[in-house]
């Protein structure tokens, strides 16, 4: 694969420098005595300057190139065992740096009003310190480096979690961690595996050194794979091991929220990309039936479930369940423009997600509860707030013109050409999709409000503040999505070229045949 073969050398460690950014700032917060005004002022001024060093990288990133990993380091860490602090992206972890990068200083604004004065300071580090892992996993080229972060990043969200959260915020916190420990620990299993499987010269963990060169019966190679999809489905979240998300996402705050579903929970696809296709191209292949099985399980379960819901907090983490069912069908599916619609699904997805958390977070401030039997006519007191939930979920049900309508159509489109029934069984993810969105907004916001509820304030000048990037990009997104999926074509051939051999299931209605290499931007205007 072009990605993975090929890099281009940083002609400065842009990279290195944004994950050292936002450490920085977590440091100083840690080790001098802000009050919690400068706490919050020295947070804003970090994950800004980070957000700065990834506009850096964007204007240094050759978009002719882009399915070449870029701005690549390399630097030996732990030389006895072959780890590198190796470094380096193609379009998609770019795409991954940016969103988090933008959403960070959001969900820190968010906060203000959110987090108690007295321990503004120490979310503030934790989510410093939890974007410098996120720039590591989303650009590492290390399988090492990259395992020691996907581990390591566990420990501030279940801080963030647990202490920051709602009233059962430990047993959730908990519940996460074990989780993410046990697909680690069998993840770590399949790092093993590769050190004593590999080329034992030179940069044994390099991605690139890995590919092809495993000495291993392909039984062997299998397992490896297994070891590898169980952590990344664990936090994609793929049914069956999903349970941990609806929990967590109940009371983790709006903030915290939107960093675990809209970006870490991203890593489970983003690795399944980079890792698991390119590595296990012919496990990859023999898994795809089941996988793709489970994901459209996924679409429909998570759907229901969603709509069965009084708690907003819930309903939309069953919502994301969904939808991370959709990301998977395009990336086992194999078909590009499948591929490039499950990646713009990712970042799609990060911003609906930001938007609707947020909103409702907005609405939990104001009237102390986000159980929907509590609530009705709020749209008449919080416009503001019903306007942005609204317009967050139209975009996550993907109505034209708004960031979820190219990739949801672009996986169905890909789907289609591959398995008529797996494409109609996601089809009917999407009419659930729309009764999920606008029935709970119907119960909350439209009709009369309680008497109690007329002297709630709307959003104030600076929840504005933090809403409007986020909509804006929802906006960029669905109007002009020719620029993001044109740079994401050439990684969107390589997964397809990967995942092409008789993909769908068994079970599934005859594939219908597709135009001769059909390319991933194909009727999409830019």
């Amino acid at each position: 694969m072009q990605s993975i073969t090929a890099s281009i050398p940083a002609t400065a460690p842009v990279l290195t420098i944004m994950v050292l950014v936002p450490l920085v700032g977590a440091l100083l917060l840690w080790l001098l005595p802000f009050t919690w005004r400068a706490a919050r002022a020295v947070g804003l001024v970090f994950s800004l300057g980070a957000l700065g060093v990834g506009i850096w990288a964007l204007v240094a990133f050759d978009a002719g190139k882009a399915g070449t990993v870029q701005l690549a380091e390399t630097h030996a860490w732990i030389p006895f065992l072959g780890v590198s602090w190796a470094l380096g992206v193609n379009a998609l972890g770019l795409a991954m740096l940016l969103l988090s990068a933008l959403l960070v200083p959001v969900v820190l604004l968010a906060s203000w009003g959110e987090v108690p004065a007295d321990r503004q300071g120490s979310f503030t580090a934790l989510v410093l310190v939890l974007e410098a892992f996120i720039v590591v996993i989303f650009s590492a080229r290390d399988v090492f480096l990259f395992y020691v972060c996907f581990e390591a990043m566990l420990v501030p969200v279940y801080f963030l979690v647990g202490r920051f959260g709602g009233p059962d915020r430990q047993r959730a916190a908990l519940k996460f961690l074990l989780y993410s420990l046990a697909g680690g620990l069998v993840m770590l299993i399949g790092v093993v595996a590769l050190y004593v499987y590999g080329p034992h010269q030179g940069d044994e963990f390099l991605v690139e050194s890995l590919v092809g060169s495993l000495a291993a019966p392909q039984t062997t190679i299998r397992w490896i794979f297994v070891s590898f999809m169980v952590a990344f489905a664990v936090k994609a979240p793929l049914v069956p091991l999903h349970t941990w998300l609806p929990d967590t996402a109940e009371q983790a705050t709006a903030g915290t929220s939107v960093l675990l579903i809209g970006v870490l929970d991203k890593i489970g696809t983003y690795g399944m990309i980079t890792l698991v296709l390119p590595l296990f191209p012919e496990a990859s292949r023999w898994a795809a039936p089941v996988v793709l099985v489970l994901a459209v399980i996924g679409i429909i379960y998570g759907g229901l479930a969603a709509v069965g819901q009084d708690n907003l907090y819930r309903l939309i983490s069953y919502t994301s369940i969904s939808h991370f069912g959709f990301m998977v069908l395009g990336i086992f599916i194999g078909s590009p423009i499948a591929a490039s619609g499950a990646m713009v699904y990712m970042v799609a997805h990060g911003l609906s997600i930001a938007g609707l958390y947020l909103a409702t977070g907005f609405l939990a401030r104001r009237t102390g509860t986000v159980v929907i039997s509590e609530l009705g006519g709020m749209g008449r007191v919080l416009p503001l707030v019903a306007g942005t939930f609204l317009f967050s979920g139209l975009a996550s049900i993907a109505l034209p013109g708004l960031s979820g309508f190219v990739p949801e159509w672009m996986v169905l489109t890909g789907t289609f050409s591959r398995s008529m029934a797996l494409g109609v069984v996601a089809v009917l993810g999407v009419i659930i999709a729309a009764v999920y969105v606008l029935l709970p907004y119907q119960r909350v916001f439209t009709g009369a409000p309680a008497a109690r509820r007329a002297s709630d304030a709307d959003l104030d000048g600076r929840e504005r503040l933090v809403l409007a990037p986020v909509i804006v990009a929802m906006l960029a997104l669905g109007l002009v999505p020719g620029v993001f999926t044109d740079a994401l074509d050439g990684v969107a051939e390589q997964i397809s070229t990967t995942m092409s051999d008789d993909v769908a299931p068994a079970a599934a209605s005859p594939a219908v045949p597709a135009p001769a290499t059909p390319t991933a931007t194909e009727g999409i205007s830019k």
